[in-house]
């Protein structure tokens, strides 16, 4: 199974309906979103867009009309998470948050095999114990180039895709 990871949006939908049309394009079941799609407007067109499962918790930049969904409820075909997201995907224990600080916290209680983050807005994997911690970078372009990862969770293989090589 392929899952993209991304984070950042910042309302970008014109990269974000790149990095859709790739997930389509790879047949990609599962997204999970490390926060600041920034509003409602951008987790509509994802939930509308998108026609597998999507995780999605909260950043810094999320504004309030966002935040006012419900925490850990289903909104269509994604789940909200208020502060961090965690489950099992391809048989591995994930989790998800939009700050480094919170990912490496999370890595260390050793509960995990991945955390994922956002908020730096730079792509980054590092190993924090035996979790993998990674960073799919953003999808808005802001910083730095937009990108965002794949994880390929019958190998465990990362690969980071850079958005402007998208048609």
């Amino acid at each position: 199974m392929l899952v993209a990871i991304i984070s950042d949006i910042h309302n970008n939908t014109t990269n974000l309906e790149k990095v859709l049309r790739y997930c389509a394009e790879k047949e990609i079941e599962t997204v999970i979103c490390c926060g600041d799609l920034a509003s409602a407007e951008t987790l509509e067109y994802l939930t509308d867009n998108f026609a597998g499962h999507i995780h999605y918790t909260f950043g810094n930049m999320d504004n309030d009309q966002l935040r006012d969904f419900k925490f850990a409820d289903v909104y269509k075909n994604a789940i909200l998470y208020k502060d961090f997201g965690e489950t099992i995907l391809g048989g591995k224990r994930i989790s998800f948050v939009h700050f480094p600080e919170d990912a490496k916290h999370l890595a260390l209680t050793e509960k995990y095999d991945f955390v994922f983050y956002g908020h730096t807005h730079k792509p980054w994997e590092e190993m924090v114990g035996n979790c993998k911690v990674l960073n799919p970078g953003n999808v808005a372009g802001e910083i730095y180039l937009p990108t965002f990862a794949v994880w390929n969770t019958g190998n465990d293989k990362f690969s980071l895709v850079r958005v402007h090589d998208l048609k």
